[in-house]
């Protein structure tokens, strides 16, 4: 198959009305292996907004069950993907997501700075890293995914573009990275978890950890106080996913079938399957001081 057939069927395609088929398209066959890496670092980022990441450790989910709360988020996006949000199982996956954050004390500013973070990471990471960068119709349609999954959270003020969401989320990194003994333990966890994906579980986990680090701004590497790798660690491992994506775009056909998030084999929770409404967490108090009364919705 023509290593531009998906491109060309993107292009067919409405931004407008058909930015779920696009957004679809691009996470489980054209870019199913970097956008899962970009999302991952997009997560990964929030942890270093002290107001996020002590949250997420005060939780103990992402310290106590990192994996189970790794798979968790990615099914729950992975069904408003492969079945619409729209549809019974999409409905469910928001219901779920929003009763979670219903638990707790989040303000619109951290959940618009997280939606920015999904909006904006993988546009960037496939300009450096993919095999092709995305197109300005393909980044439109993004764009418009990202703000109706926003609108479904119940989220206020989200960015009309991708110009805007990559501004909020700049500024608000420059404003809010800090540090916090809490922030780092999840970050910790986080990584700790990235040396058992393969094939990252057969390389030594210091080698695992310095490849992550290498990729990172040295800004978040400071937010974390994680040690800023040195100039030959960077340049190897971002030449290597380089020559990566050039192997890919040379020698490799587009995916003819969708690889979805429950295929992957760093999501091992539910080998026997799982009831969307089950997934993630159950708190019927939320754990931590609430700033204000304000709370965003638990429902869509």
């Amino acid at each position: 198959m023509n290593r531009f057939a998906l491109r060309d069927r993107t292009d067919r395609l409405d931004a407008t009305t058909q930015h779920e088929e696009i957004v679809r398209l691009l996470g489980t066959q054209e870019f199913p292996w970097d956008i899962n890496q970009a999302l991952s670092f997009a997560l990964f980022r929030t942890y270093a907004v002290p107001s996020i990441g002590v949250l997420l450790h005060e939780t103990g989910e992402f310290t106590a069950r990192t994996q189970k709360r790794y798979d968790d988020t990615v099914l729950i996006l992975d069904t408003i993907l492969e079945h619409g949000m729209a549809s019974q199982q999409g409905r469910a996956a928001f219901r779920r997501m929003n009763q979670m954050h219903g638990a707790y004390d989040i303000s619109n500013d951290d959940m618009r700075y997280v939606l920015s973070t999904f909006v904006v990471t993988p546009v960037r990471w496939l300009a450096q890293y993919g095999w092709r960068p995305l197109t300005p119709h393909e980044v439109e349609a993004w764009t418009r995914y990202y703000r109706e999954v926003g609108r479904h959270m119940g989220i206020r003020d989200i960015p009309e573009t991708y110009a805007a969401f990559a501004t909020l989320m700049d500024d608000y990194e420059a404003r809010n990275f800090a540090y916090d003994d809490r922030a780092r333990a999840v970050a910790d966890a986080t990584l700790e978890l990235l040396t058992t994906f393969p094939p990252s579980n057969r390389a030594p986990k210091r080698l695992v950890r310095l490849f992550a680090r290498s990729l990172m701004e040295d800004f978040l590497l400071d937010a974390f106080r994680y040690e800023r790798p040195s100039g030959l660690s960077r340049f190897v491992s971002r030449a290597a996913l380089k020559l990566r994506g050039k192997f890919v775009r040379y020698f490799l056909s587009p995916r003819e079938e969708p690889l979805y998030g429950r295929h992957l084999p760093n999501v091992r929770t539910y080998p026997q399957g799982y009831d969307v409404e089950k997934l993630g967490t159950f708190p019927r108090t939320c754990p931590v001081h609430h700033r204000s009364p304000e709370s965003p919705p638990t429902g869509t």
